[in-house]
């Protein structure tokens, strides 16, 4: 049910034997029991506590079981209501029901049924409740390809929205187009530093001659051209938080700068001395930063470092469920933007987007659906303003049928084909999908033939 406290139910009746005995069945289960004579009481106990359910009975001198009802739908929304009638009064009862409380049980009341109705309204409580925090988390990032609802997705969104108030540095791995940098500033949106600068860094997009002087600054005359001192981007994010991109691109003497940077939480400029700066690291790669190190590419210390804690993007083939979701949100973006009458797409377009394989993920997504909104005619997108590539494919299926006792090199080779068969014989890119070195493919055909 809830694995954060225990869970809570308030008895209300007038009758003092009844609720003693409900106490007791229900503490058996290990519930946490607030009992309450009245609905007046009731009401008061429901302005200090969180409530997760209310039994109670129908009949009561003052405040009966609809008004409690009505009152509670006011103070406490989030409490699931059980009333408890007698003989003669299911009536009331359905009319309960009609007004927003979960389920009713007779009087005399049996122990089995009580605890089995107590423990379905709790668990449609905890799902009311877990579905409403998704759907603000989602809110905050509704305007970014980060959105979703798939298991995968959400599961990585509650790692990033667990770390965000920490100060932990955190890696941020996934292919090209997933959205690491949207998700690193997710975190930074949400952390203590949220009104503290933002810094993104594409160290793959900076030359390796000029990185060390962006990201650590320079002081006059450190070099030729050097004609005035310039802050890099670590004195520029200090108090808030730098983004480096592509880390894995960094040459060695620039990875040593960065993990003195981490260590001992200062730089040192071209020319200068050095300088504290308080900074949280966010990294991110498409390179596995493991095999770097075995390389040699990548310092080992460096990786520990930044991989305090991880956060994985999953490939959009991996999170399917979530293009229809995600081709809502470009098409409102890109008709907006573009002035465009688009109100949706047809089932038959929805159905091959959410049948591609999105070699580009994420990216590639929105920059079909922002083609197609351009140069729509309709007020419906629909297959003919998908690209031909897109169009013509096969639907991407994301699985194979193994059976039990398949040789592991009969396996291996079964995926690597159907994957082939998927890129239209592109090695490249289904090594990229498939997470292996390109060579590893062309070695594993060589063996087949």
């Amino acid at each position: 049910m809830n694995n954060y406290q225990q869970p809570t139910v308030l008895i209300v009746d007038d009758d003092k034997n009844n609720v003693l005995a409900l106490e007791k069945v229900l503490k058996k289960e290990s519930l946490r029991v607030f009992t309450a004579g009245s609905g007046r009481e009731a009401v008061d106990i429901c302005r200090k506590q969180t409530v997760d359910v209310v039994l109670t009975d129908m009949r009561m001198p003052g405040m009966d079981g609809l008004q409690l009802l009505e009152a509670l739908q006011t103070i406490s929304p989030d409490s699931e209501v059980v009333v408890m009638t007698a003989y003669g009064t299911v009536e009331s009862a359905v009319e309960a029901i009609k007004n927003g409380a979960y389920d009713f049980v007779e009087k005399p009341v049996k122990r089995n049924t009580i605890v089995k109705t107590v423990k379905k309204a709790l668990e449609k409580h905890f799902l009311v409740v877990e579905n409403r925090n998704l759907k603000r988390l989602l809110k905050k990032v509704e305007d970014k390809q980060v959105a979703g609802n798939s298991a995968v997705f959400r599961k990585t969104l509650e790692i990033a929205q667990q770390a965000a108030p920490s100060v932990a540095t955190i890696l941020i791995t996934g292919e090209s187009g997933t959205g690491k940098e949207v998700v690193a500033r997710y975190i930074h949106e949400n952390s203590s530093r949220s009104d503290q600068p933002f810094i993104a860094v594409n160290c793959a997009a900076l030359p390796e001659s000029i990185l060390e002087a962006e990201l650590f600054g320079y002081e006059e005359g450190a070099f030729t051209g050097a004609t005035k001192s310039k802050d890099g981007r670590f004195a520029l994010a200090d108090g808030g938080t730098i983004f480096l991109d592509e880390v894995a691109e960094m040459t060695a003497s620039v990875q040593v700068k960065l993990l003195r940077a981490l260590q001992e939480r200062e730089i040192e400029p071209l020319g200068g001395t050095n300088k504290a700066v308080d900074v949280r690291v966010l990294a991110a790669t498409n390179r596995d930063l493991e095999t770097e190190v075995e390389r040699g590419n990548f310092r080992e210390d460096l990786f520990y470092r930044l991989n305090v804690i991880i956060i994985n993007m999953p490939p959009l083939r991996q999170r399917l469920d979530d293009v229809p979701l995600l081709v809502d949100l470009f098409i409102n973006r890109y008709a907006a933007k573009n002035d465009k009458p688009i109100e949706g797409i047809s089932n038959e377009a929805l159905e091959i987007l959410s049948g591609y394989y999105w070699p580009g993920n994420v990216r590639e997504l929105e920059n079909v659906i922002e083609r197609a909104v351009v140069l729509s005619r309709n007020h419906i997108l629909d297959v003919a303003d998908l690209p031909s590539k897109i169009s013509t494919e096969e639907r991407y299926q994301g699985q194979l049928t193994i059976s039990v006792g398949t040789p592991l090199e009969e396996i291996e080779l079964r995926v690597i084909r159907e994957t082939l068969r998927h890129t239209k014989g592109d090695k490249k890119m289904a090594a990229q999908l498939l997470g292996i070195a390109t060579r590893t493919i062309y070695r594993k055909l060589d063996a087949l033939n």
